[in-house]
């Protein structure tokens, strides 16, 4: 018998081996890739078009809050996520509950998960900068709100913070005959305060029969808080000696309102900034003395934030810095009916529906 060697035997198991790999191949079925899916053509009444198979469709967006408190938040973040659905976006948001430094952390860390857009809502820029520069140079889209941020490249979204202080204080004006004693509700250490706190001391400087006699507020809980200190100043100041309260903030006018209601102060009004359906609600109670607030459609904010940001990843040139104009708001403009912020475009000139940041290309996303 002829002696097969050790390597008569390798050569002939390796043989073998690659005739069971090539048999076995001709067994699997690889499947191609999905085609895009066309965008159908929307009927009369139907949902929008599906945006799966679209150039910018699947795109990563991060929101970075500082803070979600109040119902004028919460609609901002309506409107974001409205406008990242029509992109076929896939939204993540993140809250840093009023703690600037935990918000830069989760910057960084969105950084790193390499999300291809990142919003920011408030902030400071020293905690904000140093992360949205590495997401500059990481490629990602960044448009923030409500902070005074300077990066190259980055979009800087903001309301017309003075132009919404002077339209509510030229109203407490009008209505106290241009004198009286005054609250003010107002905290430091945020960008939009510090605006409206600006053309609030030149408001009282063209008009020294104006005259403040008490300020208070604070960030943490600020509604409830508001109510309890404005509980303590209507004490020390009985009736007739306050003409107004003017609020920088719509959680601040919530609470003070609130207070002098409880107290039958009707002699007192409240003038604010900023606006929810929940605060409609109340300006619209005959009986609560908050009557007129200055605003931005808080869904506009956060649908145009997302447009500028899609901008970027479509290669569009952007602006800089764009201000979103605001309106007054008055009771006795609105119907006696309750409405939401929905349909206060009827009865407000200028309210909602903001066209800002819209580009012709975004009619294939509905986005028109």
């Amino acid at each position: 018998m002829k002696k097969i060697t050790f390597w008569q035997r390798t050569w002939t198991t390796a043989l073998l081996l690659l005739l069971v790999l090539a048999v076995s191949a001709c067994g699997i079925k690889k499947e191609p890739a999905p085609a895009p899916v066309a965008p159908a053509a929307a009927e009369e009444g139907s949902e929008a078009a599906d945006v799966s198979g679209k150039e910018l469709a699947g795109k990563k967006v991060a929101l970075i809050m500082e803070f979600n408190t109040g119902t004028f938040s919460q609609q901002y973040v309506q409107g974001v996520t409205e406008e990242v659905k029509k992109f076929g976006g896939e939204l993540t948001t993140f809250v840093a509950e009023n703690d600037k430094a935990k918000m830069a952390s989760l910057l960084e860390s969105a950084v790193n998960q390499n999300f291809d857009i990142i919003l920011t809502d408030h902030g400071a820029a020293e905690f904000l900068e140093p992360g949205i520069k590495k997401a500059v140079e990481k490629g990602i889209a960044v448009v923030v709100f409500d902070a005074l941020v300077e990066v190259p490249g980055v979009t800087v979204l903001s309301q017309d913070d003075q132009s919404m202080a002077a339209l509510s204080l030229e109203q407490l004006k009008q209505d106290s005959g241009g004198k009286g004693n005054i609250v003010k509700v107002w905290v430091a250490g945020f960008a939009p305060m510090e605006r409206r706190d600006v053309e609030y001391k030149k408001f009282l400087e063209e008009n020294p029969e104006i005259k403040e006699i008490a300020s208070f507020g604070t960030a943490s809980n600020p509604a409830l808080d508001s109510q309890t200190q404005m509980e303590a100043v209507l004490k020390r100041y009985p009736k007739g000696e306050i003409t107004a309260v003017w609020a920088a903030w719509d959680e601040f006018a919530k609470g003070a309102a609130r207070a002098i209601q409880l107290a039958g102060r009707d002699e007192i009004k409240v003038y604010g900034i900023d606006l929810s359906d929940e605060d409609l609600q109340i300006i619209q109670d005959p009986a609560s003395p908050w009557v007129a607030s200055a605003a931005v459609d808080p869904k506009d904010i956060g649908r145009v934030q997302v447009r500028y940001a899609y901008q970027k990843l479509h290669g569009d040139d952007t602006e800089d810095n764009v201000v979103l104009q605001a309106v007054l708001v008055k009771r006795d403009a609105l119907p006696d009916k309750q409405v939401s912020t929905d349909d206060l475009s009827q009865y407000v000139e200028g309210w909602g529906g903001s066209k800002q940041g819209i580009k012709e290309w975004m009619k294939e996303y509905g986005v028109e």
